[in-house]
């Protein structure tokens, strides 16, 4: 497969790097939450905006254990239930102590508005990695990030890249393939089994 453009994956100290600098920004929680879903849970920028509370929170209105991703807020008919980390978790429920929950309500809000665009979304994570000095990162970074761990890890847990498809909401396994990251160190630790 040659190389295209695509957004560049994010190590781990990278993540925890994004995560201290939207400690800092003017709405921290909310930031946190949004990076989180992408880079945690896998999700689009326009699922991100398309999230409500009801997706994400279990029938007594506590954040729940996965979200529940509906048609309606996914790419084309991708809906899907992802699991929920500790961490995302964690996030979503700090971020529930600063914002009303109504369970039809859009999860994540702007100064303006009760919703935010999936552009408006897209345009957060620019500004985030342009203050950061992340060339070549993008929305798609995060979703990217989640999906190439997923598969460097589905097997030690028992799944297969059928699973990891299922949380990325492709239609195509060829689609998830073009996802996930090569592991130099690993093609050299493997050619020196062989």
């Amino acid at each position: 497969m040659g190389l295209g453009k695509q957004a560049k994956t994010l190590t781990k100290g990278q993540v925890e790097a994004v995560l201290g600098y939207l400690a800092k920004t003017r709405w921290p929680t909310r930031n946190q939450v949004i990076f989180l879903l992408s880079a945690k849970a896998g999700l689009r920028a326009k699922e991100i905006a398309s999230l409500t509370w009801r997706m994400v929170t279990d029938a007594r209105g506590e954040i729940g254990q996965a979200i529940y991703l509906e048609n309606v807020a996914s790419k084309g008919r991708s809906g899907r239930v992802i699991p929920m980390s500790d961490e995302l978790r964690t996030a979503l429920g700090e971020y529930s102590k600063t914002t009303v929950i109504v369970s039809n309500r859009f999860l994540i809000e702007s100064e303006r508005s009760d919703s935010m665009s999936a552009q408006a979304i897209v345009n957060l994570f620019w500004r985030w990695y342009h203050d950061i000095g992340f060339d070549g990162c993008s929305s798609h970074s995060g979703r990217r990030t989640f999906i190439t761990n997923s598969a460097r890890k589905i097997s030690t847990v028992g799944g297969s890249l059928r699973d990891v498809q299922m949380l990325a909401g492709h239609s195509n396994l060829r689609t998830t393939q073009r996802y996930i990251e090569p592991n130099p160190e690993a093609q050299l630790k493997v050619v020196e089994l062989v």
